[in-house]
């Protein structure tokens, strides 16, 4: 399993994944991403709270994507005992 050694937010982290390199640099760069707009969105707030709520805002979009999915399946379900 690759390790990994990155900086993100002034947090130094290590860990091991499966991931792909690409992978883990794009989840890098959407928590930055998703920091900074909080960050420049309203008032001054500590890195822990801001991580918090980008933690947050992270698990709502998985939550909704499974959501949509589950929705997904049901329609195609529901396709295909028609098509039978």
């Amino acid at each position: 399993m690759p390790s990994y050694n990155l900086s993100i937010l002034g947090l130094d982290l290590s860990f091991k994944t499966d991931a792909q390199p690409e992978r883990v640099d794009s989840a890098k760069a959407l928590v930055e991403q998703r920091y900074n707009l909080l960050q420049a969105g309203g008032k001054p707030l500590g890195k822990e709270k801001l991580l918090a709520f980008v933690a947050l805002g992270l698990a709502d979009d998985v939550l909704m994507s499974h959501q949509r999915l589950e929705e997904f399946e049901s329609r195609v379900g529901k396709l295909l005992t028609k098509i039978d």
